[in-house]
């Protein structure tokens, strides 16, 4: 890993890329307050692309779970796509290869369920030295316990539990452009 991803503590824009894990129609219904994480993923989707943050979308056997949400469905032609059938996203191949091939080493992480393909994901990206952020109010389980012992989980092996504001505030780095005053305008509340 560069020497970078040891040495920077905010998030940059420039070294990473926004993981969306398994927000999909089947599963979303069942997931505790799921219509704020899915407005907290379309918000957050909406300003990785305004300034240019790759992004990446990951669904769980989507045969039985369903696609992504129709909700998020828009963000999909920017981004890419990868299903998995292993709980981590890291143990496909073509996803761990795009990761990889990326060149960013810090990965913005939401998605469900937490305690189960958010968290293994997170583990192995850990375990492949990668810097992860975890959006708090974008992750999220069935019951509110399991989505607070993943991230008391994710935190403890060296996730950084971070808020949607974090993550917008750091890509941004600084006031007074004009980038800044679209954003905080139109996403900032």
């Amino acid at each position: 890993m560069s020497t970078f991803a040891h040495q920077r503590h905010t998030i940059s824009r420039d070294h990473s890329l926004l993981l969306t894990i398994d927000i999909q129609g089947r599963l979303a219904p069942a997931i505790h307050a799921a219509d704020d994480l899915i407005a907290t993923a379309d918000k957050l989707l909406h300003v990785a692309a305004e300034l240019q943050v790759p992004r990446v979308f990951t669904e769980q056997y989507p045969k039985g779970i369903g696609t992504t949400v129709a909700a998020l469905q828009a963000h999909l032609a920017q981004a890419s796509l990868f299903e998995k059938i292993h709980f981590s996203a890291w143990r496909e191949t073509d996803f761990s290869n795009h990761i990889a091939n990326s060149g960013r080493q810090q990965l913005v992480v939401m998605g469900t369920e937490a305690h189960v393909c958010v968290l293994q994901t997170v583990l192995d990206l850990l375990a492949a030295d990668y810097q992860v952020f975890v959006v708090a109010e974008a992750v999220g389980s069935r019951h509110p316990a399991n989505r607070e012992l993943a991230l008391q989980r994710m935190a403890a092996l060296g996730a950084q539990i971070v808020s949607v504001e974090m993550v917008i505030f750091e890509w941004l780095e600084q006031a007074g452009t004009d980038t800044f005053r679209h954003i905080s305008k139109t996403y900032i509340r």
